[in-house]
């Protein structure tokens, strides 16, 4: 038993983030280490452990939600959370990579309250760090002596292929006005979701789960993932700047189709037809411009329609959780990560 299996009973959310980093963090570290130094300066500077010249800093790492599920998906099956470390690290890396392209496509300059790794060393080095990470998550599970390793490269490849998907259908969004409801929902489960399941079906996987336990926790994983994204795009709008790390208003600044958007426009009252106008208006909006449109969403009953869809959605996900058996202390672990990924209020 190593020291990653020793834990206290009855943990916050907090306390499991932590432990997981502690168990990760080294591994991580260990395989962005064997990147080329040009691909590995960009990668630890978006890691947040150094600066654009090496120096170590203190930059805010992020919550790393998807490798502590793996963790707990592994010991939810009745296995051991070390033997699901390289594909806890398959998952931060590449989540990572669809973040360093996400700030590419996206042009955002800011990521964890500092300038995107994009705006430190170009467009053209970003992307070829983002691909760097792709390729070296695939080579942690290859080489990770795991008997169900095919099978997790296969069940992350498919994941990485739904992400790609919904980050082509989101980015078409933009150039549309016309965009549906259930195309945006489609959207954020292959964006978002996707990833979020295979991290527990990979962490089951490694921990030596039955077909039907991998199949629960992934679906575990994909209704958490849903309901993180309706989440995000509520503080996307609504969102204290000081706990987000984005401006007031971002989402709407930059025009975004997020979940409450499209509710809103496509609800047919008032609201809506005066948003589908500002939203349309040339040039670019002001405060003030923003700030209504943040009103009328809220009057189309947009924003309470993506909060009670985030609930019903973490019901979902712990029934499928309850459906696995797990352990009650993996179980209980599951679920206040569950409840972090959905809170409104941070």
């Amino acid at each position: 038993m190593t020291d990653l299996d020793v834990t206290p009973a009855h943990r916050s959310a907090r306390e499991v983030l932590s432990w997981s980093r502690t168990g990760v963090d080294p591994a991580l570290r260990n395989a962005v280490d064997r990147l080329p130094d040009s691909m590995r300066t960009i990668a630890g500077y978006h890691f947040g452990w150094w600066d654009e010249h090496g120096h170590p800093t203190g930059a805010d790492p992020g919550k790393a939600i998807r490798p502590a599920l793996v963790l707990l998906a592994a010991r939810a099956v009745g296995g051991a959370a070390a033997t699901a470390v390289p594909a806890a690290v398959a998952v931060e890396l590449v989540h990572n990579f669809s973040l360093l392209h996400d700030d590419v496509m996206d042009g955002d300059a800011t990521r964890r309250h500092r300038p995107t790794a994009w705006s430190v060393f170009g467009v053209n080095a970003a992307i070829l760090a983002g691909d760097a990470l792709l390729t070296l998550a695939l080579d942690q599970l290859a080489g990770s002596g795991h008997p169900a390793a095919a099978t997790a490269i296969r069940v992350l490849s498919e994941a990485t292929q739904r992400l790609h998907d919904g980050q082509a259908a989101d980015l078409s969004f933009e150039e549309r006005g016309d965009v549906r409801l259930d195309e945006c929902v489609r959207m954020a489960e292959n964006k978002t979701a996707g990833l979020i399941g295979a991290s527990c079906a990979l962490g089951a996987l490694f921990g030596g789960g039955r077909a039907d336990q991998v199949d629960q926790l992934r679906l575990f994983g994909e209704r958490i993932g849903l309901a993180f994204q309706f989440t995000d795009d509520l503080l996307g709008i609504w969102g204290d700047p000081g706990l987000t790390g984005k401006p007031a208003y971002s989402d709407l600044q930059n025009r975004k189709k997020s979940l409450p958007v499209v509710a809103a426009l496509t609800s047919d009252t008032a609201a809506a037809r005066e948003l589908h106008a500002l939203y349309h208006t040339e040039g670019t909006l002001s405060g003030a411009d923003v700030a209504h449109a943040a009103e009328l969403i809220e009057a189309a009953g947009a924003r309470a329609w993506s909060a009670g869809r985030a609930d019903d959605l973490l019901a979902q996900a712990l029934v499928h959780l309850r459906a696995t058996d797990p352990p009650v202390r993996a179980e209980h672990e599951l679920r206040v990560l569950a409840e972090l990924a959905t809170n409104r209020d941070h």
